[in-house]
């Protein structure tokens, strides 16, 4: 496999493009050898899933589409980033019972985490900004062979 391999789409700030971005991510993926039926593909699709949201949601109509961006680097690093136009960062704002939502980033930054990750936010040159997950890129078992041998 190549040292570097990167993909990207642009998409349209609407809540219809949020599968769009989880289905694209999964191909890429799947496409640079991740199987879809491993639990590291659906934590990253829940993420891209929760990035995508929040860049549909939160840019308060500001930033009419968003980009994701997807990077591996010598099949060891996996890098996925989400940018829009918005200047604002993303809050971790607390859980209260009675919220519907606003617990997206507590979930980004606790699965990526658990996968020996770690997030970040910079700034992009036209005002927005990038949120970006790093990943350690590990050959999975599928889950069906897995789960064959228990």
């Amino acid at each position: 496999m190549a040292d570097h391999q990167e993909a990207s789409v642009t998409l349209p700030s609407d809540p219809a493009s949020v599968p769009a971005a989880r289905k694209y991510v999964s191909r890429v993926l799947a496409e640079w050898g991740l199987p879809g039926d491993t639990e590291v593909a659906d934590t990253i699709r829940l993420i891209v899933s929760e990035l995508a949201t929040n860049a549909v949601q939160h840019t308060l109509g500001q930033s009419p589409t968003f980009t994701v961006d997807v990077e591996l680097e010598r099949d060891e690093h996996l890098r996925i980033g989400v940018t829009d136009s918005h200047p604002r960062y993303p809050k971790r704002l607390p859980a209260a019972v009675q919220q519907d939502n606003g617990r997206g980033m507590v979930i980004i930054r606790w699965l990526t985490a658990e996968c020996g990750g770690r997030l970040s936010v910079s700034p992009t040159d036209e005002g927005g900004k990038t949120v970006w997950i790093a990943l350690p890129w590990r050959a999975p078992v599928p889950r069906k062979d897995r789960d064959a041998a228990h």
